[in-house]
């Protein structure tokens, strides 16, 4: 190997090594998502651009508190981002940190459809009120917190229980993150916008308010009529048969995954050829 080619090797050596650590950062962020740790990481940089704004303006003071707050805080980082951290370390014990299985992933999202379906048919013949809403990109955190914690496994039976009438959880929405229920008995924000038929009662305005704000899908069972709705993107779709409800679920939730891993793979593809 000539002298030459060190320098090359060098480069792809540099290149490689910032590569894998954005790739780290990327998958630790995804963890992160959606949770408390998200505001502390704000916190976090924040506190940086103090320090660099104190170095540079040479105020002495403020630049000592600051460095002394940096200096323990990997202390108080390991307390604070402890639940984020046994997940991250349990993710890649079981070797789901930088690998996920398309297939598991469809699996889970036709449980949780066949779930949903189910609990909203029941509950519309029964004419029982429900507020379901479905976490995709956005995080749903901060509205989470709002609510009771339950961190359940999806199933129909659990889903009609929450909306029964008269039980301590039936009023607000049920939030679903990750394909599990994340908390019930939570608060939406209200649409305001004055298009909304004044028929329409305060579910499907929440409903409506959450989708203008997040790309989450949210699922309505009126209480009056047993209609059933379904908002996205800041659309409403009314009154929609069983058929037609599983259908655009189906699409938004396996269909729509399925296309955008395929356009990023041949985002990548083209990339790299």
């Amino acid at each position: 190997m000539s002298f030459d080619e060190l320098p090359l090797l060098n480069y792809l050596g540099n290149f490689l090594d910032v590569l894998l650590v954005w790739y780290v950062i990327y998958k630790l962020i995804t963890v992160i998502r959606g949770t408390k740790a998200v505001q502390l990481l704000k916190g976090i940089i924040v506190i940086i651009f103090v320090r660099m704004l104190s170095s540079l303006l040479e105020l002495h003071t403020l630049f000592w508190l600051v460095d002394q707050v940096m200096n323990w805080g990997f202390l108080a980082i390991i307390v604070i981002f402890q639940p984020e951290l046994r997940r991250a370390l349990e993710q890649l014990g079981r070797g789901k940190l930088f690998s996920r299985s398309s297939n598991d992933e469809e699996d889970q999202q036709t449980k949780l459809i066949e779930a949903i379906t189910k609990a909203t048919d029941y509950m519309a013949k029964r004419r029982i009120g429900a507020l379901i809403s479905i976490e995709r990109e956005t995080g749903m955190g901060d509205y989470i917190e709002t609510g009771i914690p339950l961190h359940a496994s999806i199933s129909s039976e659990l889903l009609i229980n929450i909306f029964i009438p008269n039980t301590p959880l039936h009023d607000g929405a049920v939030i679903i993150q990750k394909n599990e229920v994340a908390a019930a008995a939570c608060y939406l924000p209200l649409s305001e916008s004055p298009f909304i038929s004044k028929e329409l009662g305060t579910r499907h305005r929440a409903a409506l308010g959450i989708s203008e704000v997040t790309d989450s899908i949210t699922i309505v069972v009126s209480e009056e009529t047993g209609s059933v709705s379904l908002t996205k993107n800041g659309e409403l779709h009314r009154d929609l048969k069983p058929e037609t409800f599983k259908e655009l679920l189906n699409q938004e939730l396996i269909t729509a995954e399925r296309n955008t891993s395929q356009a990023r793979w041949q985002w990548r593809g083209k990339k790299n050829g």
